[in-house]
């Protein structure tokens, strides 16, 4: 009974593994956005202090300006020709000012060096506002870095470096100050952008909603739009109304394309892509070229005299005829010509993704030669797919 038990369960579970692999269906909420929810992006100009000896040097002048400034707002007066300091880096802070953040909400931060600094390990950040496009400040930012790497060097010129040290980040370095004004209260419609407009992705959507909360809910205006009304039970649950929305499950839809990437050798190729029936060979041609010199030493006192005297150099034919006891150097080229010979594979129309890659493989073909082979496929007007070169 035991065994019999075991056979049971194991082939419950790979009902369950299958019934879940082959469900392509995603929530809407993970393959769109609603209109004006949206993050924002903040940046500041600041300076990294405490560092030991890794910060800029004294040809980068704005960032002693920038520290100058700082000592006179602290009622301190020196001037910019006194100020000789390492320890010093002028960096930009960037941000991004999630959707609804409101204030007091800590939002993480990242630092880049804009001067000449070897690293900003060691460095805390001085108070620094954050904008946005509009000028206005959003957040402030301080607090110790946290640099993923590290450089480390000698007198003499050598050193290692890990990572990227002159880029940092502080999680929770920033405080939003003010807030980017946005309510969901009393909205009696909303607008559904796709992530990947397509015009059968948005119909679907529209038939979930509608068969979801029994009425017509949602009306598509183009391929990556969608209209949404929200019912009069909802008015006062907005945040409801959207929650249950996000959890609808459809099944997108796509261009068949595959996209190609020639500086890495990186082949993507997407689940609608067909192919007409076409034959397909495809062998690597390989030209060898090896240059030599060749010597050619005569024998310890050798002498090749006629009657005139001694046989001067001469060509015959192309080759050098050389005197008796001289040394020649003369080049020999050896060409080898290689021509893979490969099987006319028939792929029938129609074919799958999964037909065509184990079509490919059975040839042989590297992810270079695939790359050439879908061009080429392309160009005969076999391929039923639209083929993106990045």
């Amino acid at each position: 009974m035991s065994g019999r038990f075991r056979t049971i369960a194991l082939l419950i579970v790979c009902v369950l593994l299958f019934s879940a692999t082959s469900s392509p269906a995603a929530r809407i909420k993970d393959i769109s956005t609603f209109k004006g929810v949206r993050s924002n992006q903040l940046f500041g100009y600041g300076l990294v202090l405490g560092l030991n000896g890794t910060g800029d040097k004294g040809g980068t002048k704005f960032t002693i300006i920038g520290l100058v400034n700082m000592l006179e707002k602290m009622g301190i007066h020196v001037s910019a020709q006194d100020v000789k300091v390492n320890n010093v880096a002028a960096v930009i802070v960037s941000a991004t000012l999630p959707p609804f953040a409101r204030t007091g909400k800590k939002i993480d931060v990242t630092l880049s060096s804009i001067g000449d600094a070897k690293s900003l390990q060691g460095g805390t950040l001085l108070l620094t506002p954050l904008k946005a496009v509009d000028d206005k400040i959003y957040a402030l930012a301080q607090g110790p870095l946290i640099v993923g790497g590290y450089v480390a060097g000698g007198s003499a010129g050598g050193g290692i470096t890990k990572n990227h040290p002159t880029v940092a980040r502080i999680s929770g370095g920033a405080t939003v100050e003010r807030e980017i004004p946005l309510t969901l209260k009393g909205k009696k419609e909303f607008t559904l952008v796709l992530n990947n407009p397509d015009f059968r992705t948005a119909v679907r959507i529209a038939e979930v909603i509608d068969v979801r909360f029994g009425d017509h809910l949602a009306m598509p205006l183009d391929p990556g739009t969608l209209q949404i009304k929200v019912p009069d039970r909802y008015r006062h649950t907005v945040v409801s109304l959207l929650a249950d929305l996000g959890d609808l499950e459809v099944v997108p839809d796509a261009v068949a394309r595959v996209i190609v990437n020639e500086k890495t050798g990186t082949v993507v190729i997407g689940e609608n892509v067909r192919i007409s029936k076409v034959a397909v060979a495809h062998g690597n041609l390989s030209i060898q070229i090896d240059e030599k010199q060749e010597v050619s030493q005569p024998q310890p006192f050798g002498t090749a005299r006629s009657a005139e005297g001694a046989t001067p150099v001469r060509m015959e034919g192309g080759a050098i005829v050389a005197p008796g006891g001289a040394t020649i150097v003369t080049p020999e080229s050896t060409v080898q010509i290689e021509e893979e010979k490969n099987s006319l594979i028939l792929l029938s129309g129609g074919r799958s993704v999964g037909d065509l890659v184990r079509a490919l493989n059975a040839i042989g073909v590297t992810p270079r030669d695939l790359i050439t082979i879908l061009q080429t496929l392309k160009a005969a007007g076999a391929l039923q797919a639209q083929l993106d070169i990045i």
